[in-house]
């Protein structure tokens, strides 16, 4: 059981939050503002943001605590939340800030964001593969997990935001009428069957099986791949030798080596069909990303439990939720979208929260709904141009994707 929290402090935010090496020498600097009377607008600075949106660094010393929340108003048409994705594609690792500035000029100004989901780490062939959902601008580019564990973050297309478990309902229909359950943009193994489009990157990096190129047939709409959609494709090529260039008039159906055994004959000029139907449905999500459990649910804190018969009982991301480590989270209310960051692992700076701990802030802040993102040496915040947080590994660790809040660039030039 974890003790009450301490009660939400006023917004009293340093400029930044450095490495925790520097944490003493900010708290220094606070106090020479305070002496020369300059602490409130300092404050009101870093807190008045842009046009509604708001910043804070949380400082619970009692624990200690340091937190960053940026609170994001609905009614605002001006702002828009975007899920980034690492230099462009499914397979890539860059920093939050890179991510953020990335963003094209055309869309927008970069605003605050905050690092996205759990993934492949550096080492793997896959580097850089969301563990759950993704969305970009309507672009389905990860599919959800169906892992109560692996919850999901949407807007759809009025603007509203979601929080649930989603449950892929993908399949692959070949000429014969046998189906297949698919997963996407993804590492393949013997048994898989995986759909491969433009956005993960220049080739499937598989070895063996066989992957069937598909093209857009007559009428049916094409990529980018968007959830909810029933999709209509013509056989351009068969191979057998695997790793199958992509470019962004084809999709590639592959699959794993045990799979084979069991495939009709497939030629060019067939068709198969493809679902991406989820349930919940997200025909309208133009944003979406995956996190790890609800923390928050009806106002109130979730109760994190203990998956029930699972092999990794023991592993370190079932421990790790009933432990203090950074964490990151996105969550809302009838008014606001809430990012926020929890620095930890810096004894004199910040310990971190356990989920329900996240989960009690988030609610005692204002959130009816919200889950946590991926946390540890990802954890990171970025407001107006630079990292804001501390972290825990002493710099900007490169990530998959995040979320960002822009200013549309009409608004942005009015």
């Amino acid at each position: 059981m974890i003790t009450a929290l301490p009660a939400i402090t006023t917004e009293s935010a340093v400029p930044y939050a450095a490495p925790a090496r520097l944490a003493k020498v900010v708290r220094m600097l606070l106090g020479v503002c305070l002496l020369q009377g300059s602490f409130l607008s300092l404050v009101a600075a870093e807190t008045s943001g842009d046009k509604g949106i708001s910043y804070k660094n949380d400082r619970i010393g009692s624990v200690p605590w340091s937190v960053h929340v940026v609170k994001i108003p609905r009614n605002d048409p001006t702002l828009e939340m975007r899920a980034t994705l690492a230099k462009g594609t499914v397979l890539g690792l860059s920093r939050l800030s890179d991510q953020a500035l990335d963003i094209p000029s055309s869309a927008g100004t970069p605003l605050a964001g905050v690092n996205g989901d759990f993934y492949e780490r550096e080492g793997s062939r896959y580097a850089g593969d969301p563990r759950g959902l993704q969305i970009v601008e309507g672009d389905l580019v990860s599919e959800p997990t169906g892992n109560s564990s692996y919850c999901a973050f949407w807007i759809d297309t009025d603007g509203n935001p979601h929080i649930d478990d989603v449950v892929p309902q993908f399949k692959a229909t070949l000429p014969d009428g046998r189906s297949f359950k698919l997963g996407m943009n993804e590492e393949r193994r013997a048994g898989d069957v995986v759909l491969y489009t433009p956005t993960l990157g220049r080739a499937t990096r598989t070895a063996g099986g066989r992957e069937v190129v598909l093209e857009k047939a007559d009428k049916s709409p094409w990529t980018p791949f968007r959830a909810g959609e029933d999709y209509v494709a013509k056989v351009r090529e068969v191979n057998d030798a695997g790793n199958t260039k992509l470019d962004k008039s084809i999709v590639v159906l592959s699959f794993g080596l045990r799979r084979v055994g069991d495939l009709p004959v497939i030629e060019p000029g067939q068709e198969i069909k493809i679902s991406t139907a989820t349930k919940p449905s997200l025909r309208t999500a133009r944003t979406a990303i995956s996190g790890g459990s609800i923390i928050t649910r009806g106002g109130k804190k979730a109760k994190i439990e203990r998956p029930a018969n699972s092999s990794s009982l023991n592993s370190y991301s079932v421990s790790s939720m009933f432990e203090r480590h950074p964490r990151s989270a996105v969550g809302f209310s009838k008014t606001h979208i809430y990012l926020v960051q929890v620095d930890g692992r810096q004894r004199g700076l910040s310990v971190g929260m356990t989920l329900e701990e996240l989960g009690e802030y988030m609610a005692k802040a204002g959130c009816d709904e919200a889950i946590n993102l991926d946390g540890g040496g990802s954890a990171t915040f970025w407001y107006r141009g630079r990292i804001v947080n501390s972290p825990c590994d002493g710099s900007e660790r490169t990530v998959a994707n995040g979320l960002v809040v822009i200013r549309k660039a009409a608004a942005a030039s009015k």
